[in-house]
């Protein structure tokens, strides 16, 4: 199986090095890219928006012959979410990261902050306490040192879907900062933000109780999470 894991937000193709070989030793084949804006030589970002990331994701998915499944870590479950509706016939399931599928006309985060065109990772201070679960001083030291700027636009263009035979594709959620329990609930009571979930034809939560960042925190966890998933179909 094709496996393509999409970076969230500050991240590149290889903050999944932990994660990556777990799955390349089961016999998958594995794409970690590294989006626009976070390539090498990559300087202005006032260009790069949203769907910038989908369509690099597309051109992945276009150029191979088999079925693929989508990873998304947070920002990424966005881009994911896009790809899936853009090519549902091709994508055998989307595993999200401590992500959901959000609904057309969302944004990733528009309350990030921003400096021009892009957005640097922010002070720890930001972030709430569940984000940062297990993210010890020396974790945070390498997020940090490897930290990239996101591109603003991507945190702020609204999410753009087309197809309902995305609700036909498999679903993941691997939850690490909330439970089953909560997300069950939310789909039951009609929450908005939960609106895509309910309509999900396939959908399966497993909780990987960590922080944001279980490519760091539990990358072998992570891993086995997904292969799981990945094997299930």
């Amino acid at each position: 199986m094709n496996i393509v894991l999409i970076p969230g937000f500050w991240l590149d193709g290889a903050s999944w090095s932990g994660v990556a070989p777990t799955l390349a030793r089961a016999g998958h084949t594995v794409h970690t890219p590294t989006l626009p804006g976070k390539r090498p030589g990559d300087r202005a970002l006032s260009g790069i928006g949203l769907h910038d990331h989908v369509d690099a994701v597309l051109e992945i998915v276009d150029a191979l012959a088999s079925p693929v499944v989508l990873v998304g870590h947070s920002g990424g479950g966005t881009i994911a979410w896009a790809a899936a509706d853009a090519r549902p016939a091709a994508i055998e399931r989307v595993v999200f990261v401590d992500a959901l599928p959000f609904p057309d006309g969302s944004v990733i985060n528009d309350e990030l902050p921003v400096q021009g065109d892009r957005i640097p990772l922010p002070e720890w201070s930001f972030f709430e306490a569940e984000d940062l679960v297990d993210l010890d001083d020396t974790l945070r030291e390498r997020f940090r040192a490897i930290a990239l700027p996101e591109p603003a636009a991507v945190a702020t263009d609204p999410q753009t879907l087309h197809h309902e035979a995305r609700f036909a594709v498999p679903v993941t959620v691997i939850a690490c900062e909330f439970p089953e329990a909560m997300l069950r609930q939310a789909i039951t009571s009609g929450a908005p933000w939960a609106s895509e979930l309910s309509r999900l034809e396939q959908l399966e939560i497993v909780e990987l109780p960590t922080g944001h960042w279980p490519q760091f925190t539990k990358p072998a966890e992570l891993g086995e999470s997904i292969l799981a998933a990945v094997d299930r179909h």
